[in-house]
């Protein structure tokens, strides 16, 4: 079972994302169940089907992709507190994960398995709207991420990454940064300093 305090996270989160009524969230409470993550493992792996949908309670996260041929790791996108966590595509077609969700941090996360968060699709409105609108959610997220790779320079990549987990710099090592914004560490550095410069 859920907290009163998770029940009231949860209340807090899908409300302001999804507009679902109180009667709609209280269907949902005895499905939902917490997962505690330890720092350096794993939400999902791999070639591993990604079976929840999860919402982040504590804890930082970054979805990395590892290239065997090549021996690197890329990061993707990262999750924190009060965010979705799901490898999408893998969850909503059920077929194996192509990459990687890893703790940062000790977390905590609560989580609806894929049957049912089917059945509440299949039994009540709200969840049915609820289902569209986080696709649009995770549709709008990876295009945003494509563009943003596109158009924009590093610098706003990263300012962008700041504004999106603004404590972020103090959680996460320099060189996942670098990595997420495809450069070296040395040119985050430079970056850093010129921002810096900016304000002053």
């Amino acid at each position: 079972m859920i907290t009163t305090d998770e029940t009231y996270l949860l209340r807090q989160v899908i409300t302001e994302f999804s507009g679902l009524t109180e009667e709609d969230l209280s269907v949902s409470l005895a499905f939902w169940h917490k997962r505690k993550i330890a720092k350096g493992d794993f939400y999902n792996k791999q070639h591993v089907v990604c079976k929840d949908l999860g919402i982040v309670v504590k804890g930082m996260f970054r979805v990395y992709y590892y290239d065997p041929k090549t021996d690197e790791e890329r990061n993707i996108f990262f999750f924190s507190e009060h965010q979705f966590i799901v490898s999408f595509r893998s969850f909503i077609f059920q077929y194996p994960c192509v990459y990687y969700i890893e703790a940062l941090e000790d977390a905590e996360i609560l989580c609806l398995n894929y049957p049912d968060l089917q059945d509440l699709y299949a039994s009540h409105k709200g969840w049915e709207k609820f289902g569209r609108i986080l696709a649009e959610h995770f549709f709008n997220h990876s295009q945003g991420r494509t563009e943003e790779l596109l158009f924009l320079t590093h610098e706003q990549r990263y300012l962008n990454l700041l504004q999106e987990h603004p404590n972020m710099v103090q959680r996460v090592p320099s060189f996942h940064i670098a990595s997420y914004l495809g450069i070296k560490n040395q040119s985050l550095s430079r970056i850093k300093k010129r921002i810096s410069e900016k304000k002053h």
